[in-house]
């Protein structure tokens, strides 16, 4: 018992495991399971299609296979349910508040889903209706909706790479890069809304 008392193992020189000195081990990070692995290659794939089919003049066909591609992407990578869970969010808080329904008299049984609508139904103009222009306006609006709140984080995570963040440091790219972002400076805080 003398031992293993926490004077005498801190004496010899040999750190308890429960001694609450002892620095912790930073944690090892999460490794992606299969299907969060392939959901990514699928993303960066739709994504490379989705840009090769504006870049060459609205292409239908390259632009079908990134939109098929980055939706497979997008359910493989958060799964089925954290998907419609969060595309289901996204339509119900793109409606407008409870209290300007109530002021205002307007029947609150079916917000409208600006976003959600936007997105999906420009992937149905670009697949099915083989409209890639207009399609290609609406969905990325309906992109912007609903992943715009992302863009902060993201600039802020490529401030912290080695090369890119020396470019986004510089005045310049610094203020065009919050200005697209919507934040307020460096310091990655979201702007106030002009509403």
């Amino acid at each position: 018992l003398v031992f293993r008392s926490r004077p005498f193992l801190r004496r010899v020189g040999v750190r308890d495991p429960r001694d609450p000195k002892r620095p912790r081990r930073r944690r090892a990070p999460r490794m992606l399971n299969d299907n969060q692995k392939i959901g990514t290659t699928l993303l960066g794939l739709g994504i490379l299609f989705i840009c090769l089919g504006v870049l060459f003049f609205f292409d239908k066909f390259l632009l079908s296979i990134g939109n098929v591609m980055f939706l497979a992407g997008l359910l493989f990578t958060m799964g089925l349910s954290r998907s419609a869970r969060f595309f289901r969010k996204k339509a119900r808080d793109c409606g407008l508040r409870a209290s300007a329904v109530r002021d205002a008299r307007i029947p609150s049984h079916r917000p409208p889903s600006g976003g959600v609508g936007c997105f999906f139904g420009g992937v149905l103009l670009v697949l099915v209706f083989r409209l890639p222009l207009i399609g290609m306006c609406l969905e990325s609006f309906g992109f912007l909706n609903l992943f715009g709140n992302f863009f902060p984080i993201a600039l802020q995570a490529m401030r912290q790479m080695p090369v890119l963040g020396t470019v986004l440091a510089t005045p310049g790219v610094s203020a065009l890069a919050d200005k697209l972002a919507g934040v307020d400076g460096p310091s990655g805080r979201r702007a106030r809304s002009w509403a």
